[in-house]
This record gives structure tokens, sequence and C-alpha cells, in this order.
């Protein structure tokens, strides 16, 4: 896995933020065993605590599930996946729809304008 980080965030973060894509992506599909913590880290050249804080806030927001015997594992229920799918995919629009509007786009020009450009592909 190749990693990217920027100084703008928390490390940690941005290591949630690649994981969660690659989950949503189905890189790693629903029960799939995660890397450990160790090999995580390597991998990203990261220290071992920041990549458990990483892996803790997967737990939180459900997308992981922790086991003391078998580590992690991608959890096994889809709507949870699909539900950060969803909110992910809405703050995407949402951030296209602000800068659209900084830019002058009423809703409906902003709107047409996206559909010429999926016409474009």
């Amino acid at each position: 896995m190749e990693w990217s980080f920027t100084d703008d965030r928390p490390i940690w973060q941005q290591i949630v933020e690649q994981l969660t894509l690659k989950i949503l992506k189905g890189e790693y599909p629903p029960g799939e065993r995660l890397p450990g913590v160790r090999e995580l880290a390597a991998q990203a050249g990261v220290n071992p605590n920041t990549m458990q804080r990483a892996m803790a806030q997967l737990e939180a927001d459900g997308l992981a599930v922790g086991s003391r015997t078998a580590g992690r594992t991608v959890t096994n229920d889809v709507s949870v996946i699909e539900a950060a799918a969803r909110a992910r995919a809405k703050a995407a629009v949402a951030e296209c729809l602000r800068v659209l509007e900084e830019l002058g786009y009423s809703g409906e020009k902003a709107l047409a304008f996206v559909k010429e450009e999926l016409n474009h592909e």
C-alpha cells in the first residue's frame, strides 16, 4: 500500500481517511483481516502508536472490528460501509457545490455545468 501524507492535518487522521477509502472501494472487503498495527506502521513509515490511534478510530467509526486474538477485521455489516460511502460522496458533492457557488453558479447553473461535464467523458 502506498501512503501519502501532507502537513495540513494530523497523520493519524490521514491514515484513517486512506484506510477508509480502501474499505469503501472494496480493497479490504467485509470480513477480511486487516494487516497488524506494526506491519501497517512499518509500511507507512509512522510510529506504531500513530497507527494504533488510526485503527482505533476505524473501530469507533464501525468500519473495523477488533479481537484480542484475531486482530482487526473489516466489519461484515455492509450497511455501515454503504453509509460511510454515501456520507463521503455527499461531502464531496457539498464541497463541489460550495466551490461552484463561490464562482457564481446558481443551483440550476451548477447542475447544468455538472451534466455538461458528464457528457464530455
